[in-house]
């Protein structure tokens, strides 16, 4: 088995970190106190407010499930409407995850609270990623990442009671991209909607807002020994944050970044949940954009952003080249940080007022 070596490194910390976005809990922060660290306990490990705590008849149910997509076993979890019928026909969306994410954070909340809408509705770990199979872990490549929203189709399109007319895809920060990426080609997805789009490829290559732009070619040239390294049976290099404390947390300027690591290692925190990616993978990510080819998308649209998200130009950049899209709207969450998206319970609200509108009449 191949070592591994853990590389955190400042300048790839700032300019090719993934999507780690977040937000803080009222009141879980303090610029003197400790951040605070919330303990969940939920049966189907799900971390986020409001999680479905047991399946009762005639509410909407979680179903775990497992299937194979191109050889590695997916994790997943389907949730139904209230008194579901398989003999009934229900539209299906997908929700492809963000990036360092998995399947019981923001993707599980906004999954069930559209099956409380009466869809049908599927959250899949990446493969490579959270409970789903693959080596190296945390393998985190465009092309995987786009053929796991093809493969949640797959399986949502054969599962009782949807009609396969009726499927629309729904993604978040990372997941978003790459929704847009598989949508592009995947006419089965009669409506696509984002929120907090994160563009993993452009960030990695350029930097967070333009940061590393003096570093790609050095960058560059450590995926690739990073690469060779691997070849010749040495250690798997990882590039990210595999801990970090709270003073670091403090010192952040960036409230991607801040709230991000707040998200993910504090309040919402997951043990499957990580940001670290083989060093490797960025000869994969630093040529892969999400917005190329986005005229090849004919279906209806719908972006969301919050209007505080430092994000947001990611989104604007993608909504302006989605020129063929049949229809296209560009809603903008008041007030809300690129975390705060995922978990604040008025900007939630928000975004699935904009989202059940969106998806009742495309779907």
């Amino acid at each position: 088995m191949k070592k591994i070596t853990i590389s955190i490194i400042a300048f790839i910390l700032v300019a090719t970190s993934v999507s780690v976005h977040a937000q803080t809990k009222k009141n879980s922060q303090s610029k003197m106190g400790k951040i605070e660290v919330i303990k969940r306990n939920n049966p189907f490990g799900l971390v986020y407010d409001g999680a479905i705590t047991e399946n009762v008849t005639g509410k909407v149910n979680i179903h775990p499930v497992k299937y194979k997509l191109n050889g590695i076993e997916i994790a997943a979890n389907v949730y139904t409407p209230a008194n579901y019928d398989s003999s009934k026909k229900y539209a299906a969306i997908t929700v492809a995850h963000p990036n360092g994410g998995v399947k019981e954070q923001t993707a599980g909340l906004y999954a069930q609270r559209l099956a409380e809408a009466g869809y049908i509705t599927i959250a899949a770990d990446a493969s490579y990623q959270g409970a789903s199979g693959g080596e190296p872990r945390h393998t985190d490549k465009p092309v995987y990442r786009t053929e796991d929203i093809h493969g949640m189709a797959d399986f949502i399109s054969q599962y009782p009671g949807v009609d396969t007319n009726r499927i629309g895809a729904f993604g978040i920060c990372g997941g978003g991209g790459y929704t847009l990426k598989a949508t592009q080609s995947d006419k089965r997805f009669k409506a696509i909607a984002t929120l907090s789009m994160f563009n993993s490829g452009e960030v990695r290559r350029n930097g967070f807002q333009n940061s590393g732009l003096k570093t790609i070619q050095e960058r560059l040239k450590q995926a690739s020994d990073a690469r060779a390294q691997e070849a010749a049976g040495g250690e798997i290099l990882y590039s990210g944050v595999a801990s970090i404390t709270d003073e670091e947390i403090k010192k952040i300027s960036k409230d991607l970044y801040r709230e991000g690591y707040i998200y993910y290692y504090r309040t919402n925190a997951h043990p499957n949940s990580t940001f670290l990616y083989p060093t490797s993978n960025l000869m994969d990510l630093m040529t892969w954009d999400a917005v190329e080819n986005m005229d090849l998308i004919n279906q209806p649209l719908l972006m969301m952003t919050g209007s505080k998200a430092d994000t947001k130009y990611m989104t604007d950049e993608a909504f302006l080249k989605a020129v063929n899209a049949k229809e296209k709207e560009l809603f903008i969450i008041d007030g809300a940080t690129h975390i705060q998206t995922y978990w604040r319970l008025e900007y939630v609200e928000k975004a699935m007022h904009k989202l059940t509108e969106f998806f009742e009449k495309n779907l």
